[in-house]
């Protein structure tokens, strides 16, 4: 990695099974940007085929940013670069990279992780509070939202729930 390399492009790994990041991934791609952002779902084959140095476990538990260069951010200062990249919120990402406001970026961060550990996100039910589940029948389209379609049986015969 080249500490001093410019960065001219992003690749955010995010939890494509946890519904907050997903809306903040939807949110992202709405947004001006100033240096362009790819988001690829966190230890998918895409994100393990791109960067297979990584721990691909902590990249569901921990956002993770990786500049063109190889330069790798977690935690909140993957959030402030992220917010660095785009054209509207690049000041608020300038305050955010000062002492106080490291301080208002990790504290966004741990809330965010807290209400992740609320839903669930790791086990739980299907639905009723907790995380939509790709194996549960739930599949998510940006433009549409979550939908769900309950898994079928390979004889026509389901067991009751």
């Amino acid at each position: 990695m080249n500490a001093t390399a410019p960065v001219r492009r992003l690749t955010v790994l995010y939890d494509a099974e946890c519904s907050l990041c997903a809306f903040l991934r939807d949110w992202l791609l709405r947004q001006p940007k100033l240096v362009p952002l790819e988001l690829v779902p966190a230890a998918s084959a895409e994100a393990r085929r791109r960067f297979p140095g990584l721990d691909h476990g902590a990249t569901l538990d921990e956002i993770t940013v990786i500049g063109d260069a190889g330069q790798v951010y977690r935690g909140p200062a993957a959030w402030v670069v992220t917010l660095w990249a785009l054209r509207e919120h690049r000041p608020l990402a300038h305050r955010l990279s000062t002492p106080a406001g490291a301080r208002l970026a990790k504290g966004s961060v741990l809330a965010a992780a807290k209400w992740r550990g609320a839903q669930g996100r790791r086990g739980g039910a299907p639905w009723g509070g907790q995380v939509y589940r790709r194996a549960d029948g739930w599949s998510y389209a940006p433009g549409s939202g979550w939908s769900y379609t309950a898994p079928g049986c390979a004889d026509g015969t389901c067991a009751p729930r």
